[in-house]
This record gives C-alpha cells, sequence and structure tokens, in this order.
C-alpha cells in the first residue's frame, strides 16, 4: 500500500474516503481539482468486515483513482488496535481493488462530525440516523488539506 500514491492525472482525481468501524463504515467522495466533498454512504460491518458488495458497488458507481482510509491513532499518537484494523482494512481495499490507498490521520473526526450534525439539529440517535459518512467526509477534508500539492499536479519542467 503506498504511503503518497500518485495517479498520473492527479490534478482532478475522484477520492472515496472511508471512516472504518467495526459495525458501520462511512463513505464519502471527493473531487482534487475542486476541493469538494461530499458523505455517501454508510455501508454495515460485522466485526470490521464490510459488506464487499456494497463497497465494491460505490466504486464502480464512482470510479475514484484513489482511496483515502481514516487512521485511527490514539490521542499520543500510538497505534490503536482499531488503528490496527483500520490499516488492515486499507491493505484489504487495495488488494482487492487495485486502487492506491492513503492513511489519513482521523483523531476525533467521529467527534467533529457528530458535534456538526448537533449544530445541524441532529437529535443525537446516532444508531438511527448514523453520523459516520459525514465522519468520512471530514477525513477526506483533512487529506485535501493535508495533500494540498497533490490538488496543484505537477510543476511544469
Amino acid at each position: 500500500m503506498p504511503d503518497s500514491p500518485t495517479p498520473a492525472n492527479h490534478k482532478h482525481a475522484t477520492v472515496l474516503a472511508f471512516d472504518y468501524g467495526l459495525k458501520q463504515i462511512g463513505v464519502a467522495v471527493g473531487n482534487t481539482l475542486l476541493g469538494t466533498t461530499r458523505s455517501v454512504a454508510v455501508l454495515r460491518a460485522r466485526d470490521g468486515i464490510p459488506d464487499w458488495t456494497a463497497l465494491e458497488a460505490l466504486v464502480a458507481e464512482w470510479q475514484p483513482d484513489l482511496l483515502v482510509v481514516g487512521d485511527p491513532l490514539n490521542m499520543d499518537g500510538s497505534v490503536s488496535e482499531l488503528a490496527t484494523r483500520a490499516r488492515k482494512f486499507g491493505r484489504r481495499l487495495h488488494g482487492r481493488l487495485g486502487l492506491p490507498v492513503c492513511m489519513t490521520d482521523e483523531r476525533l473526526s467521529s467527534y467533529a462530525a457528530k458535534e456538526e450534525q448537533r449544530q445541524q439539529g441532529h437529535r443525537g440517535d446516532y444508531k438511527a440516523v448514523p453520523v459516520d459518512s459525514y465522519a468520512a467526509e471530514l477525513i477526506l477534508q483533512t487529506w485535501l488539506r493535508e495533500n494540498e500539492d497533490y490538488r496543484r499536479g505537477p510543476t511544469p519542467a
């Protein structure tokens, strides 16, 4: 799994981002040229294993050039058990789909997503109305900010 994928046309790439969880996985899509993002779906998972058919259908629909997976590190930067599993998920995505996968720090993304949704009127029943896809969108926005040079593309010679 490459650390810094560089598709040939990286000035304009479609990116799918994932907020990995054991029961559900949030998905968001973005565009590197415009820097836009939007939440797409929440996939059910059983002990961290996604519904691969549903996931592959999203990939077929959006035709991403790159996949971004949130890396749920501990607050001190150490690797949590969930981060180990999220990284394994990233490797499986790469192996199954053949697309480049990039991990990005996602500390507090779920907390931030819940807070943002509360401000927009969410009643707090996150089982009935999950915010995982919004967390995936925040992960993608973080990745876009941290990879600004990816958006600009290669420097002409």
